[in-house]
């Protein structure tokens, strides 16, 4: 795995490989940066945008992010040894500062009484794994968004989530037996 974009371009990024965690294909990844930049429909801006990366692995997102001129992310991964091996890359990429890593459960994390707002929501639930919605739900009451935002969803190309009176997708795009939703929160 690589960084595909900005100033740590073709630096590696270290992963582990387990059955527990599913990296974001460099293909998709890119992909969802091309629509990022380049979509009318979305209108954000990833430079100096906070965000929170949310099931973050290794977080290869929010890296990537970081890359290309986001302002801080917010990871939050439950799993230690990805949580660890996410740390590991920020510090070999010389990002630490722009970063911080949450290693509890999103209920958890989203239960807290204060939080900054964010611009950019990246959720990559394990593809059998519904309790996202819940996570969504939670992100809505507590309007922890700012005004522009957008929300990045990765899931399997056949599932069927129902997103109704939480968001409202903008863009979905599939890739092989992923699909990307693009939302925004439904006032």
């Amino acid at each position: 795995m690589r960084i595909i974009s900005g100033k740590l371009k073709g630096k590696s990024i270290t992963f582990i490989k387990s059955n527990t965690t599913r990296p974001l294909k460099d293909s998709v990844k890119e992909s969802i940066f091309n629509i990022i930049a380049h979509s009318n429909l979305l209108n954000i801006n990833l430079k100096d945008s906070d965000i929170l990366d949310l099931y973050s692995g290794i977080g290869s997102f929010g890296l990537e992010c970081i890359s290309r001129g986001a302002n801080k992310i917010t990871f939050v991964e439950r799993n230690k040894n990805a949580a660890e091996i996410l740390n590991k890359n920020l510090l070999a990429l010389s990002i630490k500062n722009k970063a911080t890593i949450i290693t509890e459960e999103i209920i958890d994390f989203l239960n807290r009484k204060k939080f900054k707002k964010f611009d950019i929501f990246f959720l990559d639930p394990p593809f059998a794994d519904n309790n996202f919605i819940e996570d969504l739900k939670l992100i809505k009451q507590k309007k922890i968004y700012k005004n522009n935002h957008i929300i990045i969803i990765h899931r399997q190309r056949k599932s069927f989530d129902n997103f109704k009176k939480i968001i409202k997708p903008k863009i979905i795009k599939e890739y092989g037996r992923s699909k990307i939703i693009f939302a925004k929160f439904l006032d």
